[in-house]
């Protein structure tokens, strides 16, 4: 942990090549508006990010979790796609962002 970051912050892992390839795979427009969202995250503390009303921080319930993880979330990155993400901790690990809305709890 960087000593100058407060602990109560949330803390962002991107590596995951998935979420990468998604992120980076967006037009410029909804990749700017999802740097924002990412941004706004980083500066707020867990209990900000529950009850965001915009980032809308949902329990995936539809669809299996990857193995080693408890629950996936969903959250809203821009106006209109969704980021699947879970909590370890501080940190807000990103796994993908959606192709769209319901792609992102499995539906078709």
């Amino acid at each position: 942990m960087v000593p100058s970051e407060p602990i109560d912050k949330v803390l962002l892992d991107l590596n995951n090549p998935t979420f990468q390839a998604n992120l980076l795979g967006l037009q410029k427009p909804e990749r700017h508006a999802a740097l924002d969202t990412l941004n706004k995250i980083r500066q707020m503390s867990w209990p900000q990010v529950y009850r965001d009303n915009g980032l809308k921080w949902e329990k995936i319930i539809s669809v299996r979790p990857p193995q080693g993880i408890d629950v996936i979330y969903s959250l809203r990155i821009t106006q209109s796609r969704r980021a699947t993400a879970f909590r370890d901790g501080q940190y807000m690990r990103l796994l993908s962002v959606a192709g769209d809305h319901d792609s992102t709890y499995g539906k078709k």
